[in-house]
């Protein structure tokens, strides 16, 4: 018995001391970023990444709720293009929208989520390359409060399977 308890007071104060240890260091400012090579011209590319449709058509979070409400305001592929969705606990609720387009270059968005924690942050998808292969990289940025700066290396792994996940439906759009 005393052996179970020196293991579990042993993972206790793992806890503890990790926990003090990420507040202490962890910046509470985000950013997280992902890239692939496209086989195929920017042009094409920017098809998919330059409007908040085209941007669903590869989004991973979109193919968690077939269901979620999905709607969609302004022009689509200029500043303000926006949508909002509202789907199942893994979808949760929110809206994005575009703020600044570089064509063929860059598409920057606002994010404002609602459920199921409220919180803003910036992204952008960034194209680069030459001929016929094009990097994209997408990523995201945004402030962290103290309870989600304990949960960061946890959050780089599911972004990491998340952003993976969406550039690879986007390879694959494009490609085809």
């Amino acid at each position: 018995m005393k052996t179970l308890l020196k293991v579990i007071g042993g993972i206790i104060l793992l806890i503890v001391v990790y926990a003090i240890v990420a507040l202490l260091t962890f910046s509470k400012d985000y950013h997280f970023e992902k890239s692939i090579i496209i086989n195929s011209p920017i042009e094409k590319v920017w098809q998919h990444t330059n409007s908040m449709k085209g941007f669903n058509e590869w989004n991973p979070w979109m193919r968690l709720d077939k269901n979620s409400v999905i709607t969609y305001k302004g022009t689509s592929g200029e500043v303000g293009d926006f949508y909002s969705w509202k789907g199942n606990d893994e979808v949760g609720q929110g809206e994005q929208q575009i703020t600044a387009i570089i064509p063929n270059e860059k598409m920057s968005t606002k994010i404002h989520f609602i459920k199921p924690f409220e919180s803003n942050a910036n992204s952008n998808v960034v194209l680069s390359g030459d001929g016929n292969n094009t990097k994209v990289t997408w990523d995201i940025n945004f402030e962290l409060s103290t309870f989600m700066k304990m949960m960061k290396p946890m959050m780089d792994y599911q972004m990491g399977k998340s952003y993976e996940e969406g550039l690879n439906n986007l390879k694959t759009l494009v490609e085809k």
